[in-house]
């Protein structure tokens, strides 16, 4: 039996080593098969996902090319109407601006697409307007900048005081000035509630909602306010966001100048020549008897700037401004109010901000307008020329002054 197994060991080794050399191929067929797969799939996925950056063109892999895929690029649609950049200063007319105020207003602006009026709150004189064609244009929602006049009207009906605390929501309680500088909707929106339409009515008009701010200025539209409450959330709506009410930055220019000078409203004036300023003799609308209610609500609007929505001005200037900012969406067009008031090197100015377009034409922004208005003015040395006249004190309507409450 051994002799046997040493005379097949032989054998057997022989045809092993026969089989091997014969037959290179099918000892490792399984093995080569298999890489050529992998090889395969990976050439496919190296193109098709464009995962390694060693390869350009086409890779060969087996019998097939593959080539890269080539994406087509989306075309992006924007939400918005309007333009968040442009050049806001076509087609206005400067003969009549005070030139230094304007490139103040023109470079303060920048790229966006929006409008700038500042104003001489001492005769309604409109020092420059920039982008006349928005701002005398059939206006925009109102946004927050709505709650001034609404805070006039709760002073005014006696439905608070300055510090009563109003419940929000829960335990959350506030007070005007918090509201105010802080924008609070829901404040607001209690305030209007309890007001009711008549009344908001009321002082909305006036302050000059729905009526032309300027006299004799060509292309300005009235703005437009509400017949009746809106039907998208009623007073609530209407007094936190303007809901349904379209204002003009003209408009609103002619709420701060009221403000700022104690109670008049002046019918504002854009002189268009050399001559127009010779002659200009300011013109009052009516007399507002606010006096008291504006003690009041400049603390609010003086925190705005100074810890509110309007903050960013404190980077620019450290001139005492008191603003109201407002963001809200319009018609597709996002837009970004500021309407303010403040003292640069003894006088005071009048700037009003609306900024159209897409996301980043939003109230805060619209007040770094505004500051940059005031920075570069400061800067200047603008002082205001005074050309007051006891015409000024002549209304141009008669039976035109109104108590400011009950």
């Amino acid at each position: 039996m051994k002799i046997r197994a040493l005379i097949l060991s032989p054998i057997a080794l022989t045809l092993v080593l026969f089989t091997g050399l014969a037959f290179p191929g099918a000892t490792t067929a399984s093995t080569t098969q298999s890489k050529k797969k992998k090889s395969k799939t990976m050439a496919g996925k190296v193109v098709s996902q464009n995962t390694s950056k060693k390869f350009t063109g086409t890779v060969a892999a087996s019998s097939k090319t593959f080539k890269p895929v080539v994406r087509k690029k989306r075309r992006v649609y924007s939400e918005w109407d309007e333009p968040t950049y442009a050049d806001s200063t076509i087609g206005d007319n400067v003969d009549g601006e005070n030139l230094e105020v304007r490139r103040a207003a023109v470079e303060a602006l920048g790229k966006f697409n929006g409008s700038v009026v500042v104003s001489d709150p001492e005769t309604g004189r409109i020092l420059a307007m920039v982008n006349q064609k928005l701002a005398l244009g059939n206006g925009y929602q109102p946004c927050s900048t709505i709650k001034v006049p609404v805070a006039f009207a709760a002073l005014s009906e006696g439905i608070v005081e300055r510090t009563t605390k109003v419940r929000i929501y829960g335990r959350t309680k506030m007070d005007l000035t918090y509201a105010l500088a802080h924008s609070n909707n829901q404040y607001f929106a209690k305030m209007g509630e309890t007001l009711g339409y008549e009344k908001v009515s009321h002082y909305a008009r006036l302050f000059g909602l729905g009526e032309k701010a300027g006299l004799d200025i060509p292309g300005e539209q009235p703005g437009f306010f509400p017949a009746e409450p809106p039907k998208n959330g009623g007073m609530g709506m209407l007094t936190s966001f303007g809901e349904e009410i379209s204002l003009t930055p003209l408009q609103l220019s002619a709420i701060m100048v009221s403000i700022a000078n104690g109670g008049t409203l002046y019918y504002l004036q854009h002189p268009r020549s050399q001559e127009d300023i010779a002659n200009f003799v300011p013109r009052v609308k009516r007399q507002l008897e606010i006096g008291n209610q504006i003690a009041e609500v400049q603390p609010g609007m003086r925190g705005a700037v100074q810890y509110g929505t309007a903050r960013r001005i404190q980077a620019l200037t450290e001139d005492p401004i008191m603003g109201k900012t407002g963001t809200c969406s319009d018609r597709r067009t996002h837009l970004g109010w500021f309407g303010s008031f403040g003292e640069v090197n003894g006088s005071k100015v009048v700037v009003s901000v609306l900024l159209t377009g897409g996301k980043p034409c939003i109230g805060p922004a619209a007040a770094g307008v505004a500051g940059g208005v005031y920075k570069r003015l400061s800067d200047q040395h603008y002082v205001a020329s005074k050309q007051v006249t006891p015409a000024a004190l002549v209304s141009q309507t008669t039976g035109s002054q109104i108590a400011g409450g009950n």
